[in-house]
């Protein structure tokens, strides 16, 4: 329940930014080059970051399942 809660508290701490700093910005990301609004380059970054954490997480979960059965088999 904490992480929910301290999800949810990140959200509108971002959404509470892009609000604010909705201007025009440029984005240069290697042979690229392109203008957006901060507001979208911040929650684009934000979803970014919250799909490869995610992963990341359920990678290892898995991960530890697999081991946690492997070393509960009886030799």
């Amino acid at each position: 329940m904490g992480i929910l809660i301290l999800a949810l508290l990140i959200v509108m701490v971002v959404a509470i930014f892009t609000i604010q700093n909705a201007l025009p910005v440029s984005i240069v990301f290697l042979f690229w080059k392109f203008q957006a609004s901060l507001a979208i380059v911040t929650f684009l970054s934000v979803l970014t970051g919250i799909v490869i954490a995610s992963i990341i997480f359920f990678w290892l979960r898995i991960r530890c399942n697999r081991k946690e059965k492997n070393t509960s088999l009886p030799a």
